[in-house]
C-alpha cells in the first residue's frame, strides 16, 4: 500500500514538473521579441550583394559576432555577423539571392527589444557602469559588454559620441563608429590576417631569343624612321578566300595575300628589298623575297623568315606560314627558319590592335604592320554608303636609305593589289 501512494506520488510530481516546464516555456517565448536584423551599409555605395553561403539556419541559437553569413558585393568578399544574443527564426533569402542594403537579412528572437535591451543594460546593471581612461582623466559611462567591444576593436572611447543617457555610449554607438556594421571590421581582419606576398625581386638570366631581340632593338632605335600609314580595303580578298574555301576547301586567311601583293611591289621597288651595310656605305640589293613574320612564340618574339616569296603562290605562302606557326608552337625554329630575312610583316591585328609604329629589323630598311580587320561603313564610286571590310596599315622605312614618297607609292601599290585581287592571283 505504501509502495503504491510512493508510485502516485512520484507520477504527480513528474506531471507537475513537467506542466511547470511547459508553462516555463511558454512564459519565456512570451518573453522572446523578434528583431529584425538589417543588412548595413558595406561601403563604397554598395546596394546590394550575392549571398554566398549560410553560417546557420532557422533555429540555431546565436550570440554576438557570431558568423552569419558570407555575401558578395562587385568589390569584395564580406562575412556577416550577429549583433544580438537569440535564436535564427527567419532566413529572408536563399544562396545566390541578391541581398538589399538596408532591408532585412535575418530575423533574432531575443530577451526583449532594442530598446529594452538597452534600458536593460543600463538601468538593470547601474552599479556595474565603469569609467574608461585613454590618456586622460575624462569619465566615459558604458556597460561591460560595450568595453569589451571597445576593446576587442581597439577603439578609443573618447573619440566615440554617445548617444545614451547622459552621454552613455551604447552598443549600437560602437558599431556606427565601426562604419555601420561590425562586418566592416570583420573584412579588415581578413585581409590583415592574408598572407604577405613576397617583395623579393627575381633575377633571371637574358637568353635566347629575348637576348636576340634587345641586341636587336637597341641597334633599331638608331635608325631614323619614317612611318605611312594608310586603310586597305579587303573585301574582295575575302570573297576571294570564300572561292577558295567553298570550291577547293582550302580555308585561307588574309595574311597570305598581304605577302603575296608585297612581293609583287618589292619588284617595283627593288630598294625597299635592301640591306645597307655595316658601316652604312653600300646599299645591298636582294633578288630573293625572304619575308620575315613577325610572330608571338612560345619562346617569345620571333621572326621566322619565308624564303624567295616570289616563286610561291598564295596557297604556298599559306603553307609555309602554317609550318612555321607550328614550328614557333612547339620550339622548334631551324636556324634557316629565322635567318635571312629581307623585309618583315608584323600582323598585329592578329592580337587586336589597329595602328602601330613598327621597328624596323637591321640591317634590313623597312617594315610594314597589319591591323585588325574591321566592318566599316565606307563610300562607293557612286556616292552610295556600303559596309567594307577594312585593315589598316602602318610602313616604317629608313629615312637615310629610303624617301617618304617612295615609301608612300610602295604602300599604295600594295594597297592597289588587295583591292583588286581578281587579276592578280590567276594562278594561285
Amino acid at each position: 500500500m505504501s509502495t503504491h501512494i510512493a508510485t502516485m506520488l512520484a507520477v504527480n510530481t513528474f506531471k507537475q514538473t513537467c506542466v511547470n516546464q511547459v508553462k516555463y516555456l511558454h512564459i519565456y517565448r512570451n518573453l522572446l521579441e523578434k528583431v529584425s536584423f538589417k543588412l548595413s551599409d558595406i561601403g563604397e555605395g554598395i546596394k546590394d550583394v550575392t549571398v554566398k553561403e549560410w553560417y546557420v539556419k532557422e533555429g540555431d541559437k546565436v550570440s554576438q559576432f557570431d558568423n552569419i553569413c558570407e555575401v558578395q558585393s562587385d568589390k569584395a568578399s564580406v562575412t556577416i555577423t550577429s549583433r544580438y544574443d537569440g535564436v535564427i527564426s527567419k532566413l529572408y533569402y536563399k544562396v545566390d539571392d541578391t541581398a538589399l542594403v538596408g532591408k532585412p537579412l535575418i530575423d533574432v528572437e531575443v530577451e526583449g527589444s532594442k530598446d529594452s535591451e538597452e534600458k536593460s543594460e543600463e538601468e538593470s546593471l547601474p552599479e556595474k557602469e565603469v569609467s574608461l581612461g585613454y590618456g586622460n582623466n575624462e569619465n566615459i559611462l558604458c556597460i561591460p559588454s560595450v568595453r569589451r567591444l571597445a576593446k576587442e576593436h581597439n577603439i578609443d572611447l573618447n573619440k566615440v559620441q554617445g548617444t545614451g543617457k547622459n552621454g552613455r555610449i551604447l552598443k549600437e554607438d560602437i558599431l556606427k563608429f565601426l562604419g555601420g556594421s561590425i562586418s566592416n571590421t570583420e573584412l579588415i581582419t581578413q585581409r590583415e590576417q592574408v598572407k604577405r606576398v613576397s617583395t623579393e625581386d627575381d633575377i633571371k638570366l637574358i637568353k635566347g631569343f629575348q637576348k636576340s631581340m634587345i641586341k636587336t632593338m637597341t641597334e633599331a632605335l638608331k635608325i631614323p624612321h619614317f612611318v605611312y600609314g594608310d586603310e586597305i580595303k579587303i573585301t574582295e580578298v575575302s570573297k576571294l578566300r570564300n572561292i577558295l574555301k567553298n570550291k577547293h576547301d582550302r580555308k585561307i586567311s588574309p595574311l597570305p595575300f598581304f605577302v603575296k601583293a608585297i612581293s609583287n611591289s618589292l619588284m617595283k621597288y627593288p630598294i625597299v628589298n635592301s640591306s645597307v651595310d655595316d658601316n652604312v656605305e653600300n646599299i645591298i640589293y636582294h633578288k630573293a623575297h625572304n619575308i620575315g613574320i613577325a610572330m608571338d612564340t612560345s619562346v617569345g618574339l620571333a621572326v621566322p623568315v619565308i624564303k624567295n616569296v616570289q616563286a610561291l603562290s598564295v596557297i604556298n605562302i599559306s603553307d609555309e606560314i602554317q609550318r612555321l606557326i607550328k614550328n614557333g608552337r612547339d620550339g622548334k625554329f631551324s636556324l634557316a627558319d629565322i635567318s635571312d630575312g629581307t623585309f618583315t610583316l608584323s600582323n598585329i591585328g592578329s592580337i587586336g590592335g589597329t595602328h602601330t609604329k613598327p621597328v624596323i629589323l637591321p640591317p634590313q630598311v623597312a617594315i610594314m604592320a597589319i591591323g585588325k580587320s574591321q566592318n566599316m561603313p565606307r563610300f562607293d564610286e557612286n556616292k552610295n554608303l556600303v559596309s567594307e571590310e577594312i585593315v589598316t596599315v602602318s610602313a616604317s622605312a629608313d629615312h637615310r636609305i629610303i624617301d617618304g614618297a617612295t615609301m608612300a607609292r610602295f604602300v599604295v601599290d600594295v594597297k592597289k593589289q588587295l583591292e583588286n585581287p581578281y587579276l592578280l592571283f590567276l594562278n594561285i
